[in-house]
């Protein structure tokens, strides 16, 4: 390990620096060197501080030695300081806002909008360039060059996330920089540190004006500049008490010098890109490149800049996402922004549409269907009313019906729209007594003893329900007998016994012979048919019902399928209903007839037509939707429905 001194000695050799101001070159002590004049030479601290890093600490002060906070090769945190702060004033003018102004030289820049808010950050060189967010254009997030570094420009997600926007940036700066706010709405706080050399300054007085002659008082915010617990401010470290000033030995005349040797690319191929100047290490004899380790660096010319390929970019449609629908079913409509923009200083403004005039502008809005919205159907005709007599209600059946067919539940229709299901009705007044029509005029023998009749009904009240016997056992003959004289060969229709009845329960029929026959007092002779076509032929088959069946299952006519191909189906209603037609629950659920039942099995086949085109461009939202079934949909997206059909034919099971 090299004693102090010898240490001393070596470093002051390698890194000599002449004629440098004391802000620059960090603390040194005046020596008189030959020839008379003054040089500042370097403390062991700034010596370290300057040699190249990329060949590691450990290679130029021995083992165990490490980089401070500072970025010095086994410092101990003094030679920097961290300065930071919180602008939190009341804004009331929407527009720039200057917050703070960021000193040449700092290094590790964070600015950092503490809790999400419309309003922005832009950063500004004081040379007049913009970088971040300028001239009232918003820049994407990404890396942006400016004073001599390089600034990442973060905006989280506006949805998910609640921090803020920020800069960050490692450093050195070249030039002071200067952050602002562009205010929309209350300033949530910015939050703001970077740190200096330590014979750097940036006081408070030199941050939070406004633009456009707007001061602010930073009393409102908070500002501190943090020291190393140990040591270190303002001014820099004393000499060591055992430290000797040592003599800067004789300069010997430079072998390598810096020479411009061109220029780096156009950092833009249009709209105004950037391009700096290249300088090589070279022999002072022969002007032959060597490595720019040999050089100087601290007299290496600072690159400069020249502004090239000015010539503006082409305009262009910036297209963004489209919006939701603004219906889940049904039709809607959905909307996107569409922005006539322009690259200029690698940044991306927005012009005024006349630039993109050349150019087809997209659609700004669409109508859009993610599916057809459940409708209601009815399903059967208005029941008979519920009663013979009196007020009743009578019913008719109301579903759902999903865009394929299928019963969905009802929350899925428009229930303001729902058709009524159940309504009153009125069968008259209901009486509680006999009631009998007229004799009939007729007599049932033309000739000869016979019989007439006439209507006896008892009518009574169902909704009180009053049983038969509400009208009395007294009931009234409905026949009696009638003579029309005696039979001198008379000819008249005779009936034999009725058959028996055609169903053991419910309705049924049943027939008889009838007869022309001749009556006269010796007896009865047949005759043929059209000799009593003169007299009213009697009924030969007359319906019956032996007794109640009790409930059973009536069905309605199947339904047109609905499809003319595979995959179809039809239905139809069963209901179980009781001898006098109403609803009943009497029925065997094992003898139940069927609903719903498939049909025309034969496979679909595609006809191929040139003609078949999408004529819109959101047809794969109407194939995703099942909407192929309609003839509007298959027409007006016939391409993608029919690639769907031949593709992937639909299939549905019995419900």
């Amino acid at each position: 390990m090299l004693s102090g001194l010898a240490l001393l000695l070596l470093v002051c050799l390698h890194m000599r620096v002449q004629g440098k101001p004391r802000s620059q070159v960090g603390p040194a002590s005046p020596l008189l060197g030959p020839g008379g004049t003054w040089e500042l030479v370097r403390t062991p601290s700034d010596a370290v501080a300057d040699l190249p890093t990329s060949l590691g600490c450990d290679e130029y002060l021995g083992s165990g030695k490490v980089m401070d906070k500072c970025g010095l090769c086994g410092g101990d945190n003094t030679s920097c300081r961290l300065v930071s702060g919180v602008f939190k004033h009341s804004l009331s003018k929407i527009g720039y806002h200057k917050i703070v102004e960021i000193p040449e030289g700092a290094t590790k820049i964070n600015v950092t909008e503490m809790v999400k808010s419309r309003n922005y950050l832009a950063l500004r060189s004081r040379s007049g360039r913009s970088i971040i967010n300028g001239n009232w254009a918003i820049d994407r997030p990404g890396k942006y060059e400016g004073g001599g570094t390089m600034f990442t420009y973060r905006r989280p997600n506006e949805i998910r996330s609640t921090a803020g926007e920020s800069f960050l940036a490692e450093g050195p700066t070249n030039e002071i920089l200067d952050v602002y706010m562009i205010f929309q709405q209350p300033n949530p706080g910015v939050h703001y540190e970077y740190v200096l050399p330590s014979e750097k300054s940036a006081g408070p007085q030199q941050e939070g004006n406004a633009v456009n002659g707007q001061g602010y008082d930073h009393d409102s915010d908070t500002h501190q500049e943090n020291f190393h617990p140990s040591g270190g401010g303002r001014d820099p470290p004393p000499l060591p008490d055992n430290q000797v000033p040592v003599v800067q030995p004789p300069r010997r005349p430079r072998e390598y010098n810096w020479k411009l040797a061109g220029a780096t690319e156009c950092s833009a191929s249009c709209g105004k890109g950037f391009r700096y100047s290249i300088f090589h290490c070279v022999s002072r004899l022969n002007h032959v490149q060597v490595s720019d380790a040999l050089c100087d660096s601290s007299s290496k010319p600072t690159p400069q800049e020249e502004a090239c390929n000015l010539q503006p970019c082409p305009a262009f449609w910036d297209i963004g996402e489209w919006s939701e629908c603004s219906k889940t079913c049904g039709l809607g409509m959905q909307h996107r922004q569409v922005l006539c923009r322009q690259i200029y200083a690698n940044r991306t403004l927005n012009v005024h549409t006349s630039r993109c005039r050349d150019l087809e502008r997209p659609e700004i809005a669409s109508t859009c269907q993610l599916k057809i919205c459940s409708e209601w159907q009815i399903r059967s005709e208005w029941t008979p009313c519920s009663v013979p007599c009196g007020p009743g209600q009578r019913s008719r059946e109301v579903r759902c019906v999903s865009n394929v067919g299928d019963f969905v539940p009802d929350e899925e229709c428009n229930m303001n729209l729902r058709p009524v299901d159940v309504e009153n009705c009125d069968r008259g007044p209901c009486a509680k007594s006999w009631f009998y029509t007229e004799w009939g005029d007729r007599c049932s023998a033309e000739c000869g003893m016979g019989v007439r009749t006439r209507g006896v009904l008892c009518l009574t009240n169902h909704i009180s329900s009053l049983p038969l016997e509400g009208c009395g056992n007294e009931r009234p003959a409905d026949s009696q007998v009638c003579n029309n004289g005696p039979c001198e060969n008379r000819i008249e229709w005779f009936t034999g016994p009725w058959s028996q009845c055609s169903a053991e329960c419910g309705a049924g029929s049943q027939q008889r012979s009838v007869v022309c026959l001749m009556k006269a007092d010796e007896g009865f002779t047949i005759m043929p048919p059209y000799e009593c076509s003169s007299l009213d032929r009697p009924l030969s088959q007359q319906s019956c019902n032996l007794k109640a069946c009790g409930a059973k299952w009536y069905h309605t006519d199947w339904s047109a399928c609905s499809k003319t191909c595979e995959g179809g189906f039809r239905v139809r209603e069963v209901r179980c209903l009781s001898d006098d037609m109403l609803s009943s629950e009497g029925c065997d659920e094992q003898l139940k007839p069927p609903g719903k039942e498939s049909c025309s099995p034969e496979p679909c086949v595609p006809q191929i037509d040139e003609n078949c085109r999408d004529k819109y461009f959101n047809c794969n939202v109407v194939v995703q939707a099942r909407l192929c079934v309609y003839d509007y949909y298959q027409t007006t997206c016939c391409a993608s429905c029919s690639r769907l059909t031949h593709r992937q034919p639909i299939h549905r099971g019995r419900s």
